[in-house]
């Protein structure tokens, strides 16, 4: 797909991170970006949008009525998307049981918690992807082709480390879907392909010491550092510039492994 003026696209989570740089990525093309976050986010949203010459749309992923209002926005601004990117998600830690360290009383894993995950980052991406792909269904193909849709997974799809069971369930469920969408979508001239990110240099992160992000980067086998997101809009990009990229799941990691802790 040849990026200009002429597409338009949606990111979710594009307020921050991975996100915000693949939305700066697509606008130095020209194509015209909508921005899905949630609305505390709206301030540092709307920056970045009036940056870009894009659109911010406060979005919860796990809603319906918000997702779809979005949509509604976003093709009001830009026209339909061609391009969907999904960044939006989260995590937490705990283990599945476990004991307390002072008095020894046995937990679990709060299901409300697990649930959370999953409705964010498995539910939140495939409603995004059904609604737009949807749209994307209304528009002429282009070279044969009528979208592209990049999702966000994790290493902790494939190796998940202590605490991370909703965490890598959910991604793993990112993973799990990318192949069976594709095929969905294939007939329609509709690609889908998934990224799975290892340490990045995101916010979750700036807060953190430099003395503890040295030592997460030195984890890394070459090159010895945290990833940057500039390094993830890349690939985004060329997964959506590439007509032969389908139904892929694509680690960015340095060839990292991650440990069990």
């Amino acid at each position: 797909m040849k990026l200009d003026s002429s597409i338009a696209a949606v990111v979710t989570g594009g307020a921050s991170g991975l996100g915000e740089a693949t939305a700066r990525a697509l606008a130095a093309h020209g194509v015209k970006v909508a921005i899905f976050d949630l609305d505390r986010q709206q301030e540092r949203g709307e920056a970045v949008a009036k940056d870009i010459g894009g659109v911010f749309c406060a979005v919860n992923v796990t809603s319906d009525d918000e997702v779809d209002a979005g949509f509604v926005k976003a093709r009001a601004a830009n026209g339909q998307e061609r391009i969907l990117i999904n960044c939006a998600g989260t995590g937490n830690a705990a283990k599945t049981a476990s004991r307390d360290k002072t008095t020894g009383a046995i937990k679990h894993f709060p299901l409300a918690h697990f649930d959370m995950i999953i409705q964010i980052n498995l539910v939140g991406t495939f409603r995004c992807i059904a609604k737009s792909a949807a749209g994307m269904l209304t528009l002429e193909p282009i070279d044969g082709e009528r979208g592209a849709i990049v999702n966000t997974a994790s290493v902790a799809a494939e190796d998940g480390q202590i605490g991370q069971a909703a965490y890598s369930a959910s991604k793993g469920g990112v993973v799990g879907m990318t192949l069976p969408i594709a095929r969905d979508l294939s007939g329609e001239g509709i690609r889908v392909n998934t990224i799975l990110p290892g340490i990045f240099n995101t916010p979750l992160l700036n807060a953190a010491p430099e003395a503890v992000k040295a030592a997460l980067g030195a984890q890394v086998p070459f090159p010895k550092r945290l990833g940057q997101a500039e390094e993830y809009a890349s690939l985004a990009l060329e997964m959506i510039r590439n007509g032969y990229f389908n139904g892929e799941d694509v680690r960015l990691d340095g060839a990292i492994r991650m440990a069990p802790r």
